[in-house]
């Protein structure tokens, strides 16, 4: 339609040829309304079978889509400002419940729908309003929306949409610390051990996010859940069967360790003995990436300038192997950093 200024939308009654009556262009506003009424149609007839359900979901994806399309470009026209942040504004509006029908509605739409719905939710989960990120507001008036996408974990058929949503919400410091204060941190520890590997990769995505992403969070989360938090992640991460879950847990550990943030968290952590005996454990596995990693963090026991006599007994009975170990212990590739890392442990163990 000539002089539109964002990708058309058209409403009209469709022709016995496929033709359409275009009666006049579905503004973004119009359009998340009219998405907003399929949505709600579809939320309470799900179960219904028939043309008419057939009819407002064949609807509801073309709306879906041009959503997409005004969002991301259609090919042919970059995305215009001004009809983004008016799709957004109506998506986001106080006391309506577009993205909660949507996440509803997402397991009974087909498999290309539901990625559209990832990637338009991806993209308004980040716009800006008159310069305000107005999905942080909504989703601090809406958490139980958190609540459903956690849900997701225990359906495979949508675990991964969901779980891609949710990560794209705690991008929202809000939402993080929604989740991590709530009893779904938990469930983390079960959904990384589920025997699906996309699934259990996907929520090993979502929980090192929220570990990591905000970073004063996190920080609180560590101080005020130590005491359950690393038991769990040694027992069920770090001494998994699994070799990829016991990578992923040793890096993200380094990770979290080695945050100037969560000092409080690393030195408790390097005060603990069973702390230590993990760590020389992971240091002879066959793996070179886990000792690498394993290496990260053992560096910061030796380096605690005021190490607990049980730590030091430890070091020292096992003196000479560490010793023997490290002499051996080189990089594939050359690296600075590791060689002085080493040296700097070589000489803290030698001293004592």
């Amino acid at each position: 339609m000539a002089g539109c200024l964002w990708p058309c939308v058209t409403g009209g009654a469709t022709t016995a040829d496929g033709g359409l009556f275009r009666s006049k262009a579905r503004g973004p506003a119009e359009l998340v309304r009219h998405a907003r009424d399929l949505l709600a149609f579809v939320a309470e007839n799900h179960e219904a079978c028939g043309g008419k359900r057939e009819h407002k979901m064949a609807d509801l994806t073309k709306s879906i889509r041009e959503m997409k399309s005004i969002l991301y470009g259609n090919g042919e026209a970059e995305p215009v400002d001004e009809a983004c942040s008016q799709l957004t504004k109506e998506f986001f509006q106080e006391n309506t419940s577009t993205l909660h029908l949507l996440i509803v509605c997402l397991p009974y739409m087909d498999l290309e729908t539901q990625k559209d719905v990832t990637q338009v939710t991806a993209n308004l989960l980040r716009q800006k309003v008159d310069y305000r990120m107005v999905a942080s507001d909504y989703l601090e008036e809406n958490q139980d929306l958190l609540d459903v996408l956690m849900s997701g974990y225990d359906n495979m058929d949508i675990a991964i949409h969901y779980s891609s949503i949710l990560r794209d919400c705690i991008r929202h410091q809000v939402a993080a610390r929604y989740v991590l204060e709530s009893q779904h941190m938990k469930k983390f520890f079960h959904y990384i051990q589920y025997p699906d590997f996309n699934i259990a990769s996907d929520a090993f995505k979502t929980f090192k996010e929220l570990l990591t992403r905000h970073r004063s969070t996190a920080a609180e989360f560590f101080s005020k859940n130590y005491d359950w938090f690393f038991p769990e992640f040694n027992s069920k991460l770090l001494s998994s069967s699994n070799y990829i879950i016991r990578r992923q847990a040793i890096q993200l550990l380094g990770d979290i360790l080695v945050d100037k943030s969560n000092t409080e968290a690393m030195m408790r952590y390097v005060n603990s003995k069973d702390h230590l005996i993990i760590l020389m454990n992971l240091l002879r596995e066959q793996s070179k990436a886990i000792q690498v990693e394993a290496f990260r963090v053992f560096k910061l026991f030796t380096g605690n300038p005021k190490k607990p006599p049980e730590i030091v007994g430890i070091l020292v009975t096992n003196k000479s192997k560490m010793l023997r170990f490290l002499a051996d212990f080189i990089m594939d590739k050359e690296d600075p950093q590791f060689e002085a890392d080493k040296a700097q442990v070589v000489d803290e163990i030698s001293a004592m």
